[in-house]
């Protein structure tokens, strides 16, 4: 009697079949290559992390995290994202190597889901973290190299939308009075659910101007004449630098030649808490959520007691395929079937292909079950069998 869960995975988690595998390999070394090319160093952290430093510094919810004991009692987590675990390492191993520091990763990260929806709780992603840089330049540094890795990978049409998260949180503020009812609009505009967001501020007991105000921000979504716009939904100072660094963040972007990749949304609510400035989302295809999001984080390292500035991003590398429509991808591996009085010219052949660069498998012929499923399985076959030899490339 076959076990209940003989074929089954944890809820969330995916298998990555080979060919998917090549495909997501391929496009990893790609943007390994072109972040290297800017300057970044990549290193790893441990998959499993302390609860009380990485776990509680990170910004994911707590319900959401992979919960352990050690032998000792301590609580550890699977870490659930890669910019609070390398604040870490930059906060004490790297503290002393000076800074400005541009370090990235390449890693699994875990989040616990309550039901299967779609999202999966282990995915890769690859990301950038720019620690020490103050400077707008840093901020529009990261959204430049994010368009330059999605053109590297082939990615034909996609869209980063920029935001400031110091402009939402004033201006809710200064309009509604406190943090519950501005978090209230906030959760509307996270949800993207932006006729619940005009129908709960018509409820509001709100002036009309201040209203108009709230709903205004709504069309605060598209070129750069929205950052103009968006002047006309402040009162005094509130948001007021939050639109200053969005101004110098576009000419920077202009620089680089980025601009038409590029969209303003004063709208963007991310669910990363430690979020304090520019905040970015990359979307492409049909895809539902975003392919890559980041942000600038002056607050986290105060977590480890530092007080250093950072800003980075990530990208999903299953997304990204997702959005590339790549399901797969077959690469060419030669069968080289053998008995055993010629294994000899069998190995020696196999190696020398090997050299030129080709992916060789070696195939006693005495282990083959089905000798057409076997020689289907290559793009191309030769045989070393009996005393004769025999070609036969398919």
């Amino acid at each position: 009697m076959a076990k209940l869960f003989m074929f089954e995975k944890p809820l969330g988690m995916r298998d990555t079949l080979p060919s998917l595998y090549e495909a997501k390999k391929q496009v990893k070394n790609t943007m390994t290559s072109e972040i290297n090319q800017w300057g970044y160093q990549f290193m790893e952290t441990p998959t499993l992390e302390y609860y009380e430093t990485v776990g509680d510094a990170s910004a994911i919810l707590d319900q959401q995290l992979f919960k352990l004991l050690d032998q000792q009692g301590h609580t550890l987590v699977l870490r659930p994202d890669m910019t609070a675990p390398i604040a870490r390492v930059a906060a004490s191993s790297l503290v002393d190597d000076g800074y400005p520091r541009r370090l990235a990763y390449s890693a699994n990260v875990f989040r616990a889901q309550q039901n299967e929806a779609g999202r999966p709780a282990e995915f890769e992603q690859i990301g950038v973290e720019c620690i020490g840089d103050r400077s707008i330049s840093a901020d529009a540094e990261m959204i430049a190299l994010m368009v330059s890795l999605l053109k590297e990978v082939g990615l034909s049409t996609f869209t980063i939308a920029i935001g400031h998260v110091g402009f939402l949180e004033k201006v809710f503020l200064d309009i509604v009075g406190n943090t519950e009812r501005a978090a209230i609009l906030r959760r509307y505009l996270y949800e993207k659910n932006y006729v619940g967001y005009r129908e709960h501020v018509k409820s509001l007991s709100l002036s009309s101007i201040d209203k108009k105000r709230l709903l205004t921000i709504l069309t605060l979504r598209g070129d750069a004449s929205r950052i103009q716009l968006a002047k006309e939904v402040l009162d005094g100072d509130a948001g007021k630098k939050a639109i200053e660094e969005l101004e110098q963040l576009w000419t920077m972007l202009e620089a680089y030649g980025v601009e038409d990749f590029v969209k303003v949304d004063f709208n963007i609510v991310s669910h990363m808490s430690y979020y304090t400035g520019i905040v970015f989302e990359a979307y492409a295809g049909n895809i539902g959520f975003p392919i890559g999001n980041g942000g600038r984080y002056d607050q986290l390292f105060q977590k480890f007691n530092r007080d250093k500035s950072a800003t980075g991003f990530g990208i999903h590398l299953d997304r990204l395929l997702e959005a590339k429509e790549i399901k797969k991808l077959t690469v060419p591996i030669h069968g080289v079937l053998f008995s055993q009085e010629r294994k000899e010219e069998a190995i020696s052949f196999a190696r020398l292909k090997r050299k030129d660069g080709a992916r060789v498998v070696l195939q006693d012929i005495s282990g083959v079950e089905n000798l057409d499923a076997c020689t289907g399985s290559f793009n191309e076959v030769t045989f070393f069998l009996g005393m004769a030899r025999k070609e036969n490339g398919s």
